[in-house]
């Protein structure tokens, strides 16, 4: 428990056997009540792994997509009557440790989405990042103020904190199937925009591992307009 809210943290896994235990040790147990690791139909041993840790693990059955494994981290979380969700990458790229810094702007009472930010501030330590993501993770966020008129600096870092006011809100409707992959996590953050609730970004950190480690499952192409995706869709009102 942290400042009197219950909170879980979840961490979406596909084949992620050589990290997820990592993922799951550096979780400050004194400030998350349970760690949920939701399994996207991986063939290795990621759940064992997961669970030998410690975690709570949940399987979707099938490779479906990240979107769909948060998707069910955060159903998981409303009918556990969470206060908040902090959702991590599997593949120890994000800091748990840094896990309170998302978690107090929600309990002060200043924001129902917490993004945490590689960008904001002083720039730490980012690993092997490759230039194209360098690239990318720039030009995504002035596509999105520009729509938006927010003035995001990084919305495609999946790392982030989440009230149970804004997760339970039915107007969300993250149970689309476009969604089932790398869309929700820019849908999340544009209808928490457009509904009025409060988001706050905090610097945090992201380290890539060296690329023989394995970087990301996300494929250079189809990963990407993925994440652009909800941009096009949104803006143009072809979706809601």
């Amino acid at each position: 428990m942290f400042k009197g809210q219950r909170i879980i943290a979840i961490a979406p896994v596909f084949n992620e056997e050589k990290k997820i235990g990592e993922v799951v040790r550096r979780v400050p147990r004194d400030v998350v009540d349970e760690i949920l690791v939701v399994d996207d139909g991986s063939t290795d041993s990621s759940v064992q792994v997961a669970e030998s840790g410690g975690a709570t693990t949940i399987s979707l059955g099938a490779t479906i997509g990240v979107g769909a494994a948060i998707r069910e981290g955060y159903r998981y979380a409303k009918d556990g009557g969470y206060d908040i969700a902090v959702v991590m990458a599997g593949n120890n790229k994000d800091h748990p440790e840094e896990i309170p810094l998302l978690l107090d702007p929600i309990v002060e009472g200043g924001a129902d989405l917490v993004q945490g930010s590689r960008w904001l501030g002083e720039v730490g330590d980012l690993g092997e990042m490759p230039l194209y993501r360098r690239v990318a993770t720039r030009i995504h966020p002035a596509l999105f103020n520009l729509i938006t008129r927010a003035r995001m600096t990084d919305t495609t870092n999946g790392f982030r904190a989440a009230s149970a006011e804004l997760i339970g809100d039915p107007r969300l409707e993250l149970d689309q199937t476009w969604l089932d992959e790398y869309e929700l996590e820019v849908y999340l953050l544009y209808k928490t925009w457009k509904l009025g609730y409060k988001v706050v970004e905090v610097p945090v950190n992201k380290t890539y591992p060296a690329k023989d480690l394995g970087q990301t499952k996300m494929k250079p192409i189809t990963g990407w307009w993925s994440i652009l995706r909800p941009l096009v869709l949104l803006g143009l009102r072809l979706k809601r």
